[in-house]
């Protein structure tokens, strides 16, 4: 669902949604482009959710082509958590930000503070769900390890440091007509994951389609919820998928009315484009795409909502299992985590299928 404030600006066409327009307020008349990016957190664990997540953008890109975010932004945003210092929140790589053991401070300053921009800051644990992925509910509660689980937010950051640099991202995205418009999280846990590989194969093809999916998604959110012109261009970065360096036939399976054209493919990066209802939608699939700062911010959702999901698991099991270390869920440490919970798994009567990733 679209905050009201994103809904002022899909209505206006004004790229100045969080405050409404005085008088003397001047508008560019020059054309407006959407920006999405795409991310993931996840791929490579036995436990815990594949999170795939996407942010959406409006702005008029002017001589910048798909939009240089990070130039226009550049006074209050930066890509490194040493400039918060100074003022600026850091959009960036979840890898940037976020270190086992080193707290999630970095990665929830940011993140809560564009979630406050887009009206939907959330104060608990599973309001982050409803929030970035009310669709994954249902699947989040069959697990019984998040079922009871309740936590207040933020874990690590300041509240008063959220605050601020919420402000500060807000008042910059109205100076200089940006507008976030929604951030969008698609969490893939256990059961359908196992049942994902089964049916594809392998785990790349089933990122893809899951990112896909999600995409489609919002481009159909932008031409049914929005009062624009159809000539505004949607771009779209995702991160390469699994080191696939094509991807026409899945996105022609996922689009399968438009005619999908492939503008180039090759290691470093593979780009699309094709029309609809009189649109141009161009999608690029990057080596490093999280240096595209709505790809920046889609993977710091992805990893906040997975290290939620690991924090409701390891609480489950280490208050039934003495002396059990956590674990983040990755191969090595997933097979002695799961080696250590066998008997009391045994005894809850809960299925490997409901527990453990086959990939």
């Amino acid at each position: 669902m679209l905050s009201p404030a994103a809904v002022i600006f899909w209505t206006t066409g004004h790229a100045t949604a969080p405050f409404p327009p005085t008088a003397s307020e001047r508008y560019t008349t020059r054309p407006m482009s959407f920006l999405i990016g795409t991310d993931e957190a996840g791929y490579g664990p036995n436990l815990g959710p594949l999170v795939v997540s996407a942010s959406v953008w409006r702005m008029d890109c002017g001589d910048e082509g798909d939009g240089d975010l990070y130039r226009r932004l550049g006074r209050v945003v930066s890509t490194s958590p040493d400039d918060e210092e100074n003022g600026r929140v850091a959009i960036a790589d979840s890898k940037r930000l976020y270190k086992p053991g080193q707290g999630l401070a970095q990665l929830e300053r940011g993140l809560l503070a564009a979630l406050e921009a887009l009206g939907r800051r959330p104060q608990r644990w599973r309001e982050a769900w409803q929030a970035l992925a009310p669709d994954a509910l249902p699947a989040l509660d069959a697990e019984p390890w998040n079922s009871r689980y309740c936590e207040p937010l933020p874990i690590d950051a300041a509240e008063d440091g959220v605050r601020k640099a919420a402000g500060r991202l807000a008042e910059e995205m109205h100076a200089r007509q940006v507008a976030l418009l929604d951030m969008q999280c698609t969490a893939v846990f256990a059961g359908p994951f196992n049942r994902l590989i089964e049916r594809h194969g392998n785990k790349s093809t089933a990122l893809s389609l899951t990112t896909l999916g999600l995409l489609r998604r919002l481009i159909e959110r932008i031409s049914q919820q929005m009062d624009a012109p159809n000539d505004e261009p949607i771009h779209v970065v995702c991160d390469k998928h699994g080191g696939r360096d094509r991807y026409r036939d899945l996105l022609q399976h996922v689009f399968p009315d438009p005619l999908v054209i492939v503008v180039a493919e090759g290691r470093q990066q593979s780009r699309y484009r094709w029309q609809a209802d009189g649109r141009t939608i161009e999608i690029s699939f990057r080596v490093g795409g999280e240096a595209y700062l709505p790809a920046a911010l889609a993977s710091m959702a992805s990893k906040y909502l997975r290290e939620l999901a690991m924090r409701a698991l390891n609480d489950f099991w280490c208050t039934r299992v003495a002396g059990l270390r956590p674990t983040a869920g990755y191969p090595v440490d997933a097979r002695r985590f799961k080696k250590e919970i066998a008997l009391v798994q045994a005894e809850l009567g809960i299925a490997d299928a409901q527990l453990w990733r086959c990939r």
